[in-house]
């Protein structure tokens, strides 16, 4: 090569590297690379951090003509957060039509039928949203009675797992003192005999009841579109669907095909184990999806089966029993329930094997401790056919853990997906149940962190548009509060010795939940050759002060080297 080509070589080349489409200078940007750096500025070139150093030298060497140059005067920059366990179908649905108020009593329960009730035709059902007793300022799970404000509508208190529903849904779908319990569901009574209105498991008996048929596709697309859009606003540039089923999949494909979906999302394809063995392994088998199928915007994380039910209703599958006060909280007729698995563990076994032959990272839901230790049982019988480290296979929840479990899924290469939101809310709840020693292990950081075990974490969002009084709050930043500082909404402080710092705790929202999410290489910290999702804040993340951290506002969201949301 000549001496004038080799320098025209030089520089094109010098001229390409400094043509950064984007940089941010003068801030404090938290790379949560290997070292947790701390840097002044980056640059993005389509879509992709290209540099990250100090000012001087970035706007040295990536600033050309074309470049857009913020000076953040000091503000923080975090990674694009990832959120790991989101329903947003059923939370854009939630308020799509109106607001919903708040539901923490009898009253404010009573006072929305009675709004309902007054626009709703007669015949029809009243659903009142998804609401926890352990939520509820009576620490009572309600009864017919506390329904009966209507004597024209059937209305249905949903509490997950377990519903409640008044006198008129009793008759309409004719539950009497003679109807039998429905297979693996209990029909709870009186002291008399009579139905009480709680239905564990046994929402199939219900008549009439088509909450989903009141919303059109198109309704469906803009709701989603439109809870997704608000996520992005509270600092997500990543979100994992806790939770899809083939009607949620097509949906998200057409929102991506549109060019309406926002930010990017991981779905976890949920089955119904209670549907036929031979019926769930046909499917399993049949379809095309599997894990990482996909692209950057829309794949599929993991395969995902329910184990048991919901620790605020009574039905998560413990170690113990509910005891005494499970009465009261929960309507439980025998002390020495240990909440519910919902199929045996040899078909569980079943589908868990097919959906791993065909390729799936597999997930379940398990809430109680008994749950827990059932899913490591079958983990560990498949990892003695094929290692299953692989897989990056995980519990969801496992709000109830032991050094024991946490030991084995360290062996084992489990991992888990976490919602601080449980502990915030629902902890001093459980405390009256299991007693304080009972919940040592409860939403475990600490000891996760110290064996070896990361976690990703999450909200479990499922109802409600705003991003703090939402069913669970989907402020990434709550999130990471409860994390760091273990309080609760009644003012305690449940086991201190299971915090963990802020910079542990903003791994478990970005580079641990991309691992989980097999998204490492590609997001969950800013290093060049990165995707450019990125989160200027208004304040610093690491020093403010500790009750600041819920407060923290996105002034600035990056998708894909986008401002796509600016305060």
């Amino acid at each position: 090569m000549t001496r004038g080509l080799l320098w025209l070589s030089l520089f094109a080349t010098a001229a390409v590297a400094a043509d950064a489409d984007l940089i941010l200078y003068n801030g404090k940007i938290l790379t949560v690379d290997a070292a947790f750096s701390i840097r002044e500025a980056l640059a993005v070139k389509s879509g992709r951090i290209t540099a990250v150093g100090t000012t001087a030298e970035i706007l040295r060497a990536q600033r050309g003509a074309r470049t857009r140059a913020i000076d953040l005067r000091g503000r923080t920059v975090l990674p694009g957060l990832i959120d790991s366990h989101l329903h947003p179908l059923e939370a854009g649905l939630s308020e799509f039509r109106e607001p919903l108020p708040p539901l923490t009593s009898f009253a404010a329960v009573q006072d929305y039928i009675r709004a309902q009730a007054r626009k709703t035709p007669k015949g029809q059902w009243i659903v009142v949203p998804r609401t926890f007793p352990t939520r509820l300022s009576e620490l009572r799970m309600p009864t017919r009675e506390v329904l009966d404000v209507t004597e024209d509508h059937p209305v249905l208190f949903d509490a997950s797992y377990v519903v409640v529903v008044n006198s008129a849904a009793l008759r309409l779908s004719g539950i009497t003192r003679d109807t039998p319990n429905p297979p693996h569901g209990e029909i709870l009574r009186d002291e008399r005999g009579e139905p009480n209105g709680i239905l564990r498991n046994a929402q199939s008996l219900l008549k009439g009841l088509k909450p989903a048929a009141a919303f059109n596709e198109q309704e469906k697309l803009a709701a989603l579109e439109k809870i997704l859009r608000l996520y992005q606003q509270a600092g997500l540039t990543t979100i994992g669907d806790g939770g899809a089923t083939p009607e949620e999949i097509a949906l998200y494909e057409k929102l991506k095909a549109a060019g309406r979906l926002p930010l990017r999302v991981v779905m976890t394809w949920w089955v119904n184990i209670a549907r036929p063995a031979e019926e769930l392994l046909a499917e399993i088998r049949s379809r095309p999806w599997r894990t990482n199928s996909g692209d950057e915007w829309l794949k599929f994380g993991a395969f995902k089966v329910n184990f048991d039910g919901g620790m605020t209703i009574g039905t998560a599958y413990q170690r113990v029993p509910y005891g005494e006060f499970g009465r009261q909280l929960y309507g439980k007729t025998n002390p020495d329930d240990r909440g519910q698995l919902f199929a045996a563990p040899e078909k569980y076994l079943a589908v868990f094997r097919a959906a791993r032959d065909r390729g799936w990272s597999l997930s379940a839901h398990t809430q109680g401790g008994g749950a827990v230790d059932l899913f490591l049982d079958i983990m560990e019988t498949l990892d003695r056919e094929r290692p299953i480290a692989p897989t990056r296979s995980h519990l969801i929840h496992a709000s109830f853990q032991s050094p024991e479990a946490i030991g084995r899924m360290k062996r084992l290469g489990v991992t888990a997906d976490v919602q601080a939101a449980w502990l915030y809310y629902d902890a001093p709840a459980l405390e009256k149940v299991f007693g304080y020693a009972g919940l040592r292990y409860f939403f475990p950081l600490r000891s996760y962190l110290d064996a070896g075990v990361r976690v990703a974490g999450g909200s479990d969002h499922m109802i409600g548009y705003d991003k703090n009084r939402a069913v669970n709050p989907y402020n990434p930043f709550h999130g990471l509060w409860v994390s760091i500082t273990r309080k609760t909404n009644r003012g305690g402080v449940l086991y201190p010795e299971e915090r963990v710092s802020r910079e542990e705790a903003l791994k478990t929202y970005t580079i641990y939940a991309a691992w989980r999410l097999f998204a490492e290489k590609d997001l969950g910290s800013i290093e060049p050759g990165k995707l450019a999702d990125l989160l200027v804040i208004d304040r610093d993340y690491l020093s403010c002060p500790e009750d600041d951290i819920p407060a923290i506002e996105p002034v600035m969201v990056i998708q894909n080297g986008r401002i796509v949301f600016e305060k």
